[in-house]
């Protein structure tokens, strides 16, 4: 696509709240994954994969993380002189205050979108782990002839959840109607979070929304859906939706699926990420590994099993991680035991500990914890 076409915006922030501590110092987007990712990198690089070189990602809080991972975003080829990557804080609009959903942030970078020569604006969270062709999608939307295309997926919801916008389709991919998923159950279609809208009806819709005291952009695609105006695009390959914690985890375990990873990490739409020049991992003669992924920098001499170790991690010798994902630069001491955990960052587990947590209900350790 013409990288004056499409201007992308990322909502960095949006789902901050469902992780609970994991997103306590961070946002959403800066969130660790697979090993060596973050959650940021599969919207970037979906975008840039795509061929748009004009994104704007939309900030609110705990974003220091996020800067040092993104920087002037070169690794996604956006550090331009003329369009690249914009970090749109907030605040960013006079008079403005801390924005209450997405159809209030957009409001609050409207003079942005304002100026953009751009035809079509692509919205996306970072919730979704997925490796998405947006130029089919693209094309989709302008044979559709809608106002509004949204990506969507066919996922078993959870009841109690309460945030997917559950969908239903026409028989010709047209929106029937839309609406919240607390109470239901079972396999759905659900709105993935990411549209792509007409830059000057997005800018309409935006005006008139907030006026009347809308803050969510789920409320404006179930009133357009009335009008026969949004056509839904659905999702190929594998993909994730992330809403908690224990669905961090099983996305994050996931991966150790050799045809899940076939399916993500595609050669032709690579996904992209921050470069840390770091040594090979170091296996030592103790050691034995099954089942895992193991990323540059760490050192093992303990057992490890069905597990993500992050760059920088030591497993002592004796230790034994099971199930387990172990963030960047985290220490696992001789004789420690840990099985179904998430150790966030910089953690130290000292000799002979034992942590354990479920399958369902993994323990989480809090960054630059010492236990």
């Amino acid at each position: 696509m013409s990288e004056s076409k499409v201007l992308g915006i990322v909502f960095s922030n949006m789902h901050d709240d469902q992780m609970g501590d994991l997103t306590m110092v961070r946002t959403m987007g800066s969130v660790p994954f697979g090993g060596r990712y973050r959650l940021v990198d599969f919207a970037l690089s979906n975008m840039v994969n795509a061929g748009i070189r004009d994104v704007g990602m939309i900030t609110k809080s705990n974003y220091h993380s996020l800067m040092d991972h993104v920087g002037s975003g070169r690794e996604w080829d956006l550090a331009r002189k003329i369009g690249g990557l914009t970090i749109l804080p907030p605040y960013a609009r006079a008079k403005a205050g801390m924005y209450r959903g997405n159809l209030d942030a957009l409001n609050g970078i409207y003079a942005f979108l304002a100026s953009s020569k751009a035809k079509y604006v692509l919205l996306c969270d970072c919730d979704i782990v997925a490796n998405i062709d947006y130029n089919a999608m693209l094309a989709a939307h302008e044979e559709s002839g809608a106002g509004v295309t949204i990506l969507c997926g066919r996922y078993d919801v959870a009841p109690h959840h309460g945030e997917d916008l559950i969908l239903s389709i026409q028989e010709n991919g047209f929106l029937r109607d839309a609406f919240q998923s607390a109470g239901v159950g079972g396999e759905q279609d659900v709105y993935m979070n990411a549209a792509i809208f007409d830059r000057e009806l997005l800018l309409r819709l935006t005006a008139d929304g907030v006026s009347h005291g809308q803050y969510s952009i789920n409320g404006v695609i179930s009133e357009q859906a009335r009008s026969n105006n949004v056509y839904c695009y659905r999702c190929g390959g594998w993909s994730y939706h992330i809403h908690n914690l224990t669905e961090y985890f099983a996305a994050n375990m996931a991966l150790l699926d050799e045809k899940v990873r076939q399916e993500l990490f595609l050669p032709e739409r690579p996904i992209l990420t921050k470069i840390r020049d770091e040594a090979p991992a170091k296996y030592g003669l103790s050691s034995s590994v099954k089942n895992s992924l193991v990323a540059d920098g760490c050192i093992i001499e303990g057992t490890v099993e069905n597990s993500v170790i992050f760059r920088g991690v030591k497993i002592g010798q004796g230790a034994v991680v099971k199930n387990s994902i172990i963030m960047q630069s985290t220490v696992v001491n001789n004789n420690a035991e840990l099985e179904y955990v998430v150790l966030d960052k910089d953690v130290l587990i000292k000799d002979g500990r034992r942590l354990a947590g479920y399958l369902t209900y993994p323990l989480y350790v809090p960054k630059k914890s010492h236990i």
